[in-house]
């Protein structure tokens, strides 16, 4: 095999050796984007039974709808700039993520 050819095989191993850590790093920022959704729903709940709707307020409906609301304003958040949650868990996947591929504790 020619140089060009042994050159373009390191070349696609080399690609495809890259590719599963940048799956991970997808994987991982949508969980941590995730989970800051679902953090944040609970905290929108909980604010919204603190507030008073006034007359739009009340009844099954609106219990009935308050958690959809409150993700709707949570995935918002979250998808904006957020509130620093899903930094903090992204860095943490990835610290044990490293930890894991260098053999933890030696």
């Amino acid at each position: 095999m020619d140089a060009i050819g042994k050159s373009g095989l390191a070349q696609t191993a080399l690609t495809r050796a890259a590719q599963p850590a940048a799956v991970e790093d997808s994987a991982a920022d949508k969980a941590a984007r995730d989970f800051e959704a679902v953090f944040l729903t609970q905290v929108v709940e909980e604010m919204m039974r603190t507030v008073d709707l006034g007359q739009f307020g009340g009844g099954t409906a609106e219990e009935t709808w308050r958690g959809f609301l409150a993700r709707a304003y949570a995935e918002q958040i979250a998808n904006g700039e957020g509130t620093g949650i899903a930094g903090s868990v992204r860095s943490t996947i990835a610290a044990y993520g490293a930890a894991v591929r260098d053999g933890g504790d030696k």
